[in-house]
């Protein structure tokens, strides 16, 4: 067997390296089919749960609940509209609002067509026609993380209405982040495409237990989330890509509105969690918290990133709250010991 193997292996390095590069070529293939068809698998193992509505030639998935006055739900990167549903949020709003949580585009089962840079203000600008459609009239908007940073867009259209606004850790000012290169990388034309099917479906999947366990740092991740959520739909190539997107536009996105913060002039509940380790509080929350007079701000102790699965009475209080005075209530709401923080 040796003998034969020796026979049929080049003896020449240029023969050497042919066969090396040929069994590259293959593995990059064979992996590239196996992610096509774990990502065609959980799209059929996990339907959509609510509706589609047709915008600009993009397909927006949502779900929709309940009677009342509109509250929309952004999500963050990494998940898909059933973050929402996993944190018993839209169950609680549902009480007494009409609640409409939609897919971000290319979250989800919804669509991010190649024709356009998906920035805040373009996914913004995106929704406020699913508004006009789905008649949202005058609707409180909360974003969670890069969702807020689209509410923020959507907030600064005039023509979307919004009453109010609900920013849940977000990132709201341009710092210094090693972690954004690295995560946009998969977003590159060409080489973005082979890495997403081949490099980045296989790291997504070793790397996303602990993506999850540090979003919700430092309480445990519930044991409903990855399971609601569906792991197979987190890691799909199309997901892989907006996320990248994500990443990459989101320090420009932060030094475009920061600009126009001083337009906003609805009512602003701000929440973070004192102890969260992917968006400082004090970079963000408290300093925009700061410019924004209209603003009232929540910092709770002991929470991190995912602050939405523990404080659900306080984030629909925030959202219930008086539009007036709002500055006026903030040091009473805050703890001895998020001050501290």
């Amino acid at each position: 067997m040796l003998s034969l193997f020796r026979n049929l292996y080049p003896t020449t390095r240029r023969g050497r390296r042919t066969v090396v590069a040929g069994l590259s070529t293959a593995a990059l293939a064979a992996t590239a089919a196996w992610a096509a068809l774990k990502a065609k698998r959980a799209e059929q193992n996990n339907p959509p749960k609510g509706a589609f509505v047709q915008v600009d030639g993009v397909r927006l998935h949502y779900l929709e609940r309940g009677i009342g006055s509109p509250v929309v739900l952004l999500h963050g990167n990494v998940v898909r509209l059933e973050d929402f549903i996993a944190s018993g949020l839209i169950d609680r709003l549902a009480e007494h609002h009409r609640v409409i949580a939609f897919d971000r585009p290319g979250f989800g089962h919804s669509e991010r067509p190649r024709d356009r840079l998906w920035t805040a203000d373009a996914q913004a600008a995106l929704l406020q026609k699913a508004f006009v459609q789905l008649a949202i009239e005058q609707p409180i908007v909360l974003g969670h993380s890069w969702g807020a940073l689209v509410a923020l867009a959507l907030a600064l259209h005039k023509s979307a209405a919004v009453r109010k606004l609900v920013l849940i850790s977000g990132y709201y000012f341009p710092t210094l982040r090693i972690d954004a290169p690295v995560f946009a990388t998969p977003a590159i034309p060409v080489v973005g495409d082979m890495m997403r099917y081949t490099v980045s479906a296989v790291f997504a999947r070793l790397a996303l237990n602990r993506t999850v366990k540090a979003m919700f740092a430092p309480q445990a991740v519930p044991a409903a989330f990855l399971p609601t959520l569906a792991r197979e739909m987190l890691v799909r190539p199309p997901q892989i890509r907006a996320n990248a997107e994500d990443a990459a536009f989101m320090i420009p996105t932060a030094v475009s509105l920061r600009e126009r913060y001083g337009e906003l002039t609805m009512p602003v509940t701000i929440f973070a969690g004192a102890t969260d380790k992917v968006v400082d509080p004090d970079t963000h929350a408290r300093q925009l918290h700061v410019e924004l007079r209209n603003s009232e701000l929540h910092v709770l102790p002991g929470l991190g990133h995912m602050l939405h699965y523990a404080a659900v009475e306080q984030i629909v209080s925030g959202i219930a709250s008086t539009d007036t005075a709002v500055r006026a209530v903030t040091v009473s709401n805050l703890s001895e010991a998020s001050l501290a923080a």
